[in-house]
């Protein structure tokens, strides 16, 4: 009687998490997404700052707010590339629903790079926006995304700045023609860059 091969135990959750990889601990540093129930109301994208801020009114920080129909062109690419890194770590996986959704603090910049490209981009551009953002590397969004909001990261600093070269850098460009940081400033090139974005945990749950 032929004996019937074990399947391989499924790796067990490393960590409890709250919605896209946020460590369920105190008052960590994440983002929220917001998705009102009206199928017209704009989406908030919210940097909460946690513990890191003494001042809980200034710990919460709007950094966009997209029209729905763009949000709707980009959400289920963000959701799937966000579950897969997930994945790999062994974290619960998500998906976006009505209400707030919590984002751990890296995954929110790199989406917010996203969103603030798109927020004023021709409709018609942002697929190919949605697709050069996939090709950038985590580390490639997270420089675009401290570059950018160190200027202009505030819910009413679209279309100047880094926002708007955002805007022409992902939806504006050839596919295969990749917006890439300087080769002076880009994390594979900076020491002191790699060294900070060696330190950081894709997801940190000593907060």
């Amino acid at each position: 009687m032929a004996t019937r091969k074990k399947e391989p135990a499924k790796p067990a959750i490393v960590h409890p998490t709250l919605g896209f990889g946020v460590p369920a601990t105190s008052d960590p540093h994440h983002f929220v997404v917001e998705i009102p129930r009206s199928n017209t109301g704009a989406v908030s994208i919210v940097e909460n700052i946690g513990m890191q801020s003494h001042d809980h009114a200034q710990s919460l920080i709007i950094r966009c707010i997209l029209e729905r129909p763009r949000w709707t062109e980009i959400r289920n690419e963000v959701q799937r590339a966000f579950n897969s890194r997930l994945k790999e770590r062994h974290l619960k996986t998500s998906a976006w629903k009505v209400g707030e959704n919590p984002v751990d603090r890296l995954l929110g910049k790199e989406l917010c790079v996203l969103a603030w490209a798109v927020e004023g981009m021709d409709a018609g551009h942002i697929t190919i926006a949605v697709r050069n953002w996939l090709a950038l590397r985590p580390e490639e969004r997270w420089w675009l995304f401290g570059m950018t909001a160190i200027t202009t990261g505030g819910v009413n600093d679209g279309g100047k700045g880094w926002r708007l070269a955002l805007r022409h850098a992902l939806g504006d460009i050839a596919q295969n023609e990749i917006f890439k940081p300087s080769s002076s400033l880009a994390p594979s090139q900076d020491k002191a860059t790699n060294r900070e974005i060696g330190s950081l945990s894709l997801f940190d749950f000593e907060l």
